[in-house]
């Protein structure tokens, strides 16, 4: 039993953990079928849509449910907790959704349209700007996808990787440099456009049911007011607090293993016992740093959460939000390993789950921000905190 109980502040958080609880079932049995097949559980992301997971993050104002920051962590944390990949991939969808209209990123007209799309057609999207010659986005390359205007129509030409979600997206939110602007445009790409074909490239061995495939643009054609954002100065490297439904996922799947660990230490007991291997010493030392890790990294990405949507205290957060996937992805892994060494080697079973929540918690060092990237941050907000006190 999780202390998640002490997180949920409302009825509305409570209906939404109500309908996940009811679907764990089957969002569990089909992520594991994902991932022994490599496959995608689209069963589950149309149960999801079948609740309105799409839309929770959609302000009200366009039919959305309104939900903030705080309110995503606690919905993506329990849904991980069922399954890791599905949480990861609809999340895209929560985080994107949530940033867009927060910040009013897009033209009133574009923002109305597609809250249209999203609470009436079940539209998902998510933001494509991954490539082998960039790297990581985070680090600012300039995408190697271009798109040019001709006649009045865009045309768009690339291949983007880790199109995390892609057989579920109605819509790809896509970077592309636009060479007469000198700048990175975004593009809202529905998926029936002409051109655009998804590619099974996905071969890892974590998150396998992601379906986080090469998105392939050839001569794609759109029109030219799905051009949605454009950026021409510098890139920026920080992250934001809708960010961090990316370590929620790994917060769950940690809470995963904590649970099948304390249930098998307090059921297993081999015939050279007379009790359970929940009494012995050591086995409850590993429990007592489990429950410390999880405990430390809950509350603080929930603490970092309230604070960033504070107005009173959200100027001053910043490299916080950078630490808390750090700290809740570290400590994820970390939690995973304690849950294997309790369950010895039956947890490298193929059909054991630990096995995959320990292939599934590593991919949270790949997602940003990177750790190097977040130390360097710390290290430079504490450097410039002592020369304004100097000064």
């Amino acid at each position: 039993m999780d202390n998640l109980h002490v997180f949920i502040k409302n009825e509305a958080q409570q209906a939404v953990l109500t309908h996940l609880h009811a679907l764990s079932e089957t969002i569990t049995t089909l992520g594991e079928q994902a991932d022994r097949e490599n496959g995608f559980p689209y069963d589950t992301f149309e149960k999801l849509l079948d609740i309105g997971y799409n839309k929770l993050t959609l302000p009200k104002q366009y039919g959305g449910d309104g939900f903030g920051i705080y309110d995503m962590i606690l919905f993506q944390e329990t849904l991980a907790k069922y399954d890791g990949p599905t949480a990861l991939a609809i999340g895209w969808q929560l985080g994107v959704v949530g940033e867009v209209y927060a910040k009013k990123m897009w033209s009133p007209a574009h923002l109305a349209q597609f809250a249209e799309a999203i609470v009436h057609e079940r539209a998902v999207t998510n933001r494509i700007v991954s490539e082998v010659i960039t790297g990581s986005p985070t680090r600012g390359g300039r995408p190697g996808t271009n798109a040019t205007l001709i006649n009045g129509n865009w045309h768009i030409t690339g291949r983007k990787t880790f199109t995390t979600m892609s057989y579920a997206l109605t819509h790809f939110l896509t970077s592309a440099w636009i060479e007469e602007k000198q700048a990175i445009g975004f593009f809202l790409i529905p998926k029936d456009v002409e051109g655009l074909t998804i590619e099974e490239t996905w071969d890892m061995v974590a998150m396998r049911g992601t379906a986080s495939h090469d998105l392939i643009l050839k001569d794609a054609i759109v029109p030219e007011d799905a051009l949605v954002e454009v950026n021409d100065g510098p890139r920026s490297t920080n992250i934001n607090g809708w960010a961090l439904h990316i370590p929620a996922v790994y917060l769950g799947i940690a809470q995963a293993a904590r649970d099948y660990a304390v249930q098998f230490a307090s059921t297993y007991k081999p015939n050279s016992l007379n009790t359970v291997i929940g009494e012995l010493p050591h086995i409850q030392d590993k429990l007592g740093q489990i429950e410390l890790k999880l405990k430390a990294a809950r509350y603080f990405i929930y603490s970092v959460a309230e604070k960033f949507e504070d107005p009173k205290t959200h100027a001053s957060i910043s490299v916080e939000l950078g630490a808390a996937k750090h700290i809740v992805t570290n400590s994820a892994i970390e939690i995973v390993d304690l849950a294997m060494r309790i369950v010895g080697a039956k947890s490298l079973q193929s059909n054991n789950p630990l096995n995959r929540y320990y292939r599934d918690v590593r991919a949270g060092l790949h997602n940003p921000p990177m750790d190097d990237m977040t130390i360097t941050k710390l290290a430079q907000a504490a450097l410039a905190e002592a020369k304004t006190e100097e000064a």
